[in-house]
């Protein structure tokens, strides 16, 4: 098993080898197969034994350091969620979408185009800095990136320069124009352009601009 999870991966196991070799860190030096398929017969599934009560596992014949080695896979799974929840948010709402940008944009450099790229969840794939030049490379730059991400959507996001935000839009406006144009071929959603200042923003779709 140790040989297949190395060459294909765990998804390759059935559960009951998942749960076998999980046994073995709490049961050294035994063959844990049978122990493995008979809690999975008694409690249902992989998942029941993993969360079942203590006390139940222990009417199981399960040894408190078996017990601990599976203790420690729902922990896991929690944090694992939990990180990919924090290094991939979900952008797919306003209240998301400008919680995030709060934090993100403390300290950024005044007047820095950045382009969030979304997955098809509308979860952050990546929160990146373009630099700037004409609106044909720009737009490149911003699409190549995408599909090298595999994303199928985007917001641009320019922090504010401190001049007037609907200015700073019109100073945008073919570089906008370029990305609308090009997204529809590559069907990659723009889903907005914005401009953003302290306690203050301007969305070019709400505007009509997009």
């Amino acid at each position: 098993m140790r040989a297949r999870v190395l060459a294909a991966g765990a998804q390759s196991l059935a559960d009951y080898e998942v749960l076998e070799m999980l046994l073995f860190f709490g049961i050294p030096r035994r063959d844990t197969k049978p122990l493995a398929k008979a809690l999975i017969n008694e409690f249902g599934s992989l998942f029941a034994v993993l969360r079942a009560p203590t006390r139940a596992l222990r009417a199981a014949s399960l040894s408190d350091d078996a017990i601990r080695a599976l203790r420690l896979v729902p922990v896991m799974a929690e944090r694992l969620a939990g990180a990919e929840a924090r290094a991939r948010p979900p952008l797919g709402n306003w209240d998301q979408l400008l919680g995030y940008l709060d934090l993100a944009l403390q300290g950024a450099v005044s007047g820095q185009f950045r382009v969030l790229f979304l997955d098809n969840r509308n979860m952050l794939l990546a929160d990146e800095a373009i630099a700037e030049a004409d609106r044909d490379d720009m737009t490149r730059a911003i699409f190549r990136r995408a599909l090298a991400l595999h994303a199928t959507a985007l917001i641009a996001i320019q922090p504010s320069d401190g001049t007037d935000l609907s200015d700073q839009a019109d100073a945008r406006a073919d570089l906008v124009s370029k990305m609308a144009l090009r997204s529809g071929a590559l069907s990659i959603t723009v889903h907005d352009v914005m401009i953003v200042g302290p306690g203050n923003w301007l969305s070019l779709r709400q505007e009509g601009r997009l």
